[in-house]
Formats: structure tokens, C-alpha cells, sequence
């Protein structure tokens, strides 16, 4: 039987990531490319690596993720929840290592509207007494 492929959709903010896990050798591409190189911060490449970290997967597993919209930011989180999601499909025995770092919640905060009659969400045109 050829090796089994598990998927996982992550999103955050307007970033939607299409995930995909193949039990290999630890190789990791977003959009084609490796995900160091992808998420050049740091910061971001740690935050989309976590669940393999967490799970001790981390040089098990090939991950292939698609990701699009949002801003980087956005999509690093998108991929660490579509990795998550993944993982918990290939082993249901991680999803309490993954719960408990908070890794398959999906964090709700989106961008406020624009309100009518100010410049922005909260922002007020300036106040002009005369």
C-alpha cells in the first residue's frame, strides 16, 4: 500500500492553508518552497512549526501545505492549525498533547469594520469645538 496522505485546513485572519502530511523524511515546503525560507521571520517559522514540535513529529513527517490570503502572519497561523488538524487525523492519540497547547482551537479575532461617518473602525474624525 503506498504511504497514506493526511489533510488539515487551517485558517486565520483571511489566510486559508490546505495541508497535507505524508509519513517521510521531515521535509517541509509552503507554496513550493521550504518553510524556513517561506516564513523568513523566525517568529513565524516557529509559530508554524509548533505542532510537529509539540507531537515530537517533527522529523517524521513531510508536510506539503497551500496557503492563501492574509498576510504572513496570518498564514503562519493557518498552517500551524492545518498542521494540528492533520496530525490529530494521522494519530487521535495527539490530540490531547495538541489540545492542551491550544494548537486545534482556531483563533476567532478578525479585522472590525469600517463604521460610516469616521475615518476607521474605532478612529474619530478630529473634534472641532468652533
Amino acid at each position: 500500500m503506498a504511504n497514506k496522505v493526511y489533510l488539515g485546513t487551517g485558517r486565520r485572519k483571511s489566510s486559508v492553508a490546505r495541508v497535507r502530511l505524508v509519513p517521510g523524511s521531515g521535509q517541509k515546503l509552503v507554496n513550493g518552497r521550504p518553510l524556513d525560507e517561506y516564513f523568513a521571520r523566525e517568529v513565524l517559522s516557529l509559530t508554524a512549526n509548533r505542532p510537529l514540535v509539540v507531537t515530537e513529529m517533527d522529523g517524521k513527517i513531510d508536510v506539503i501545505a497551500l496557503v492563501d490570503g492574509g498576510g504572513i502572519s496570518g498564514q503562519a497561523g493557518a498552517v500551524a492549525l492545518g498542521i494540528a488538524r492533520a496530525l490529530k487525523e494521522y494519530d487521535v492519540a495527539l490530540k490531547a498533547q495538541l489540545d492542551k497547547e491550544s494548537l486545534l482551537t482556531r483563533d476567532p479575532r478578525m479585522k472590525e469594520r469600517k463604521k460610516y461617518g469616521q475615518p476607521g473602525a474605532r478612529k474619530r474624525f478630529q473634534f472641532s469645538k468652533r
